[in-house]
């Protein structure tokens, strides 16, 4: 077998672009499939004939199927959460982090692609327990830790009521998930981003109804400052 000389061997940085651009593929096919067939429905067979190559190939990059889905629920929800990241700033002012955070959550859960994978793991979690689990450590898991890391950085800062961090995390991911969201995600409302702005003000406004330090408490936290 010839080897081939360095300067006829691709190099890295291309080879490593191509990977991932294969990866992206197969993840976009199993996406396809697993919300025209479901889980069950979907095989690695079926995906390995649809890309072109062989089940072997397909294999290198993913283990399984319950792999492949995990990596549909992480391309899914990559954007938002790297969006989380940016946006969640405790030195900024917390109505306008939320009121941002809830729109766009909001208007991210309610989108046709992200509707249909809950509705996905909703019809196979009763049977397949898995399923359920892979998207909720994937996605509303990271979503709520993300938030409850903010809320507890809030609290200690003194600019919203101390209680338990989780607990309002949690408050205000169900809140936004409910009304609204739900509508969509039973298929008796439509997506309408006035509404999505409109949902998120109300949740910001009765969120902060509960966690806002009252004015007496907040002026005597500020002389306890200057003290």
């Amino acid at each position: 077998m010839e080897i081939p000389s360095d300067e006829t061997r691709p190099p890295v940085g291309r080879r490593q672009q191509n990977k991932e651009k294969r990866r992206g593929a197969i993840i976009q096919l199993a996406m396809r499939s697993f919300l025209e067939h479901g889980f069950e429905g979907t095989s690695m067979s079926a995906i390995a004939t649809a890309m072109g190559g062989s089940k072997g190939t397909l294999w290198s990059y993913f283990g399984s199927k319950e792999e492949l889905l995990a990596a549909v629920i992480e391309t899914v929800s990559s954007k938002f959460q790297a969006f989380m990241a940016s946006v969640l700033d405790p030195k900024r002012n917390v109505r306008e982090v939320l009121t941002n955070f809830c729109e766009t959550y909001i208007a991210r859960i309610s989108m046709p692609d992200a509707i249909a994978i809950q509705r996905l793991v909703l019809s196979q979690a009763g049977r397949l327990p898995e399923v359920g689990r892979i998207f909720y450590d994937r996605a509303p898991a990271v979503n709520h830790a993300a938030l409850t890391k903010y809320f507890a950085a809030l609290m200690t800062a003194g600019v919203i009521r101390e209680d338990d961090p989780e607990d309002a995390a949690r408050m205000l991911l169900d809140m936004c998930t409910g009304g609204y969201h739900d509508l969509v995600l039973w298929g008796v409302g439509t997506v309408d981003a006035t509404v999505e702005r409109r949902e998120a003000a109300r949740v910001v406004r009765q969120f902060l109804r509960c966690y806002s330090i009252a004015p007496a408490a907040d002026e005597r936290l500020k002389r306890k400052r200057r003290s």
